[in-house]
């Protein structure tokens, strides 16, 4: 292997910065993804709204394996704790629109929250946002780009390296248990349907 694969191997191993969302400065984000990305319902109920019904589940992975370091450091995981990582595509009008990526740590799944292995092509977040004993932290965004592992992740099967990717993530709490989830969005967005949008503005945002 020359020095300019190990090179571009090394660039493509790196993660994304996540930036708590109440910093960014919302004029300089995708005016088609800013509603998206700040939107604390429910992402599967949007999107049937968005797609009429039209709304499915594509399972890319599910296996044990060692989260992302910035994963690990959300979650509270040692280095060498394995979690389950859920990897599926949302898709509207049979459009990919989301990439989403779970980490179900170990501890969760010895739980009452067990099922949660066996999701199937149900999606996560009608369970989510069902469970009254659920809570979610403030969100944290990133702009994915190329040379970061989760682009190819997002763009798999496409050529395209231009394109403008941002995501968001929270760590949300069932039953006192952790499990963190991003959600990369994938433009062109349907339009929101019924969209009741809440941020909270600090000056100069």
């Amino acid at each position: 292997m020359d020095k300019n694969t190990r090179l571009r191997l090394g660039r493509a191993q790196q993660e994304p910065v996540w930036r708590r969302g109440t910093t960014l400065n919302h004029a300089k984000l995708p005016a088609d993804t800013v509603d998206w990305l700040y939107d604390a319902a429910s992402l599967t109920k949007r999107l049937k709204q968005a797609s009429s019904g039209r709304f499915q589940v594509r399972i890319l992975s599910q296996v044990w394996q060692r989260p992302m370091r910035c994963e690990r450091q959300l979650l509270g995981l040692g280095d060498r704790q394995f979690a389950l990582v859920r990897q599926v595509y949302l898709l509207c009008d049979e459009q990919v629109v989301v990439f989403a990526r779970t980490v179900l740590p170990g501890p969760l799944l010895k739980s009452r929250y067990r099922y949660l292995a066996r999701l199937g092509g149900k999606p996560l977040g009608e369970v989510l946002f069902r469970d009254k004993s659920m809570r979610r932290s403030e969100v944290q965004l990133t702009q994915i780009l190329p040379e970061h592992e989760i682009f190819s992740l997002v763009m798999r099967g496409s050529a395209e390296s231009s394109v403008s990717l941002w995501g968001r993530r929270s760590l949300f709490q069932l039953g006192g248990q952790p499990l963190l989830v991003s959600e990369v969005f994938v433009p062109p967005l349907p339009k929101l349907a019924q969209m009741q949008f809440r941020v909270t503005r600090k000056s100069g945002r």
